[in-house]
Order: C-alpha cells, then structure tokens, then sequence
C-alpha cells in the first residue's frame, strides 16, 4: 500500500507539472503574442508568480477537490480510485495538449475523480453538490471573462482616447507585466490546489490523515503538500504549452499590448473571486473568454469562431471524456489486481 500510495503522489505531481504546461498558455499566450516579452522571460515570469500565490490564497479549492469522492478511510481500495482517477485525468490532458485544444486540467481532473469513483461504487460515493458547482461555473467562468474584458476594454478605450496610439502602446506594455504577474498569481491559486486536495484525499483514503485534515504552510504533516504542488505547477509553466500558446494568443484573435492587459486583468479578478468561494474553476476557460470580450470591442469579425467553438467542444467534452478514460483505467486495474 505504501508503494501504491507514493505512486500515486508521484502521478498527482506529474499532473500538476503537466497541468502547468498545458495551462502556460493561459498566463504567457497574450504576452508573448504581444511581444512584451520573449516566450523565454515569459515563461519564468508565469512561473514565479504560480508559485508564489501559496503565500496568498487559503487552500478552499483544494478542501473542495478533496471532498469530491466521498472516502471510506477503512477501505484501502479508494487509494485505487484516486490513482487511476488522475491516470485519467493525465491522458485527456495530454491528448488535448497534443491537439493544440485548450481544455480544462480542472474539468479533467474531476472527471476523472468522478469516472474512477462511479467505476468502483456507483453513483452513490459522489459528492454531486461538489460536481455540480464545478458544473455551473463552465459556462459561468468564461462569460464573467467575456463581460468582464469587454468592459474593461470599453473603459480603458474612453480613458484613452485622446492618447496617440504609441503612447497607449508604451503604457500597456508594462501594465501588461503587472496583468501578466495577476494572472499568473491567480492561475496558480486555484490550479496548483487542485492537486493539494486530490494528495489529501489519497492519505486520507490511505489511512496517513484524518479526514478532518486541514492544510497549512505551519503544520509539518501538511506543509510538504503545498510546497511540492506549488513547485510542480511553477515547474510545468516554466517548460511552458506551445502548442496552446498559439492557439490562444495568435489564432484566437489579433492581440496588441492593451488588449492583453485587459484579458489578463479579466481573467485574475474572475480567478480571484472563484478562489475565494473555493471553486475549482477553468483557468483555460476564463482567459478564452476575456480575450473574446476584449476582442468584441475592437474587432468582433477578428475573432476566429471556429476556433472558438473548437475549445467549447472541447470543454463540453473532457468532464465526460476523462471520466470515461478513468473508469477504464480503473477497471483495468481492477482486473489486474482482483483483491479489490
């Protein structure tokens, strides 16, 4: 058990590193496409704010990730259902990443969770309500970033619009630095404690915590958790997504230095506030969303929509698509292992 239980952690920091790099785009896409910075700064830029948002935000989303399958610590066969949960989770994250799509890490994760979870016991050790507030804030998370950036962009518009068109460049080129710092900050804040609370819930399932375990920089059980997820978001960032980075930086919509402070800007406050209510939303879904309202003011026909609905098949997809690649996996290994 103890072989499988450091497995496991060893595949929840994989995911983290590999939800990091799929997800760089959501921090860097803009900055890079605008230029402000070189793909090289950006990436080390995005990822020393990823890590430093442990210091920032309380760990809500990850007690809410935590509690996603209802753990019976007495049977050793949930450690099971949270390994191939994340297997799951791993191999939709990176079929998409493949692809150039840029579909939720969050979505995948919890799919996976619930595809592995139902696969051993049904429906009945989910915890729907958990499932479903993560649900509501699909469509949600990227129409706040839609409404949010076209304000934004409506209100920096007014503010300037007496300013030459390189004197706007030159301000929001580093204002795009503080934005592209929010962001990241944010981005980190809610991702990498997705991965804090899946590492709870596997000690738990393992017997190694109680189930009223709560996380904190000052408790040595506890602070190990925070620092390696941490670590490993900031590490995938750093290596960086670029297929993804493409994708939502140069195919979505025409960018320019105002633009990606605005999106960026949009995005970090939709996080903030979701973070703060413990929510596991989409990184990926909100940013998308505040390029598109960004880009609605100045150029709705400059939008790629079929881009666009690309990613929207795509979110609909993963939440099922990785629970399915879960329950598989799960079955696989039950199979292989009958004992449980």
């Amino acid at each position: 058990m103890l072989i499988i239980v450091l497995i496991t952690i060893l595949a929840a920091l994989i995911f983290d590193v590999i939800n990091g790099f799929h997800d760089a785009a959501n921090s860097i896409a803009t900055i890079v496409s605008t230029k402000v910075l070189s793909p090289k700064f950006a990436v080390f830029w995005a990822a020393f704010f990823n890590f430093a948002a442990m210091f920032v935000f309380a760990p809500k989303v990850a007690n809410t990730i935590a509690k996603i399958v209802i753990i019976d610590p007495a049977d050793p066969a949930f450690v099971y259902v949270i390994l191939t949960g994340l297997i799951g989770a791993i191999l939709w994250d990176l079929v998409t990443w493949w692809y150039g799509l840029p579909s939720s890490s969050s979505h995948a994760l919890i799919g996976g969770l619930v595809g592995a979870g139902m696969a051993y016991k049904g429906t009945s050790i989910i915890h729907w309500s958990k499932v479903i507030q993560t649900a509501t804030f699909i469509p949600i998370a990227p129409l706040i970033g839609v409404v949010l950036g076209f304000l934004l962009m409506l209100g920096v518009i007014w503010i300037f619009h007496k300013a030459s068109p390189h004197r706007v460049d030159s301000i929001f080129r580093k204002g795009q630095l503080f934005s592209a710092a929010l962001y990241s900050l944010g981005h980190g804040g809610n991702d990498a404690q997705k991965t804090m609370g899946v590492i709870v819930a596997l000690l738990v399932a393992a017997g190694m915590l109680s189930p009223d375990t709560q996380l904190s920089l000052l408790h040595s059980n506890t602070n190990w958790i925070i620092l390696s997820c941490f670590a490993a978001m900031a590490l995938g960032t750093g290596i960086g997504g670029w297929r993804i980075v493409k994708t939502m930086g140069m195919k979505l919509t025409k960018l320019k230095p105002v633009h990606g402070f605005a999106a960026e800007t949009s995005g970090a406050l939709t996080i903030f506030l979701a973070t703060s209510m413990g929510i596991p939303i989409s990184t990926t879904h909100t940013i998308a969303g505040a390029i598109i309202g960004v880009g609605a003011v100045t150029n709705l026909t400059g939008i790629k929509w079929k881009i666009a609905m690309n990613i929207v098949i795509a979110w609909v997809l993963t939440i099922p698509a990785s629970a399915l690649v879960s329950a598989l996996c799960f079955w696989l290994a039950q199979a292989l292992h009958p004992g449980f």
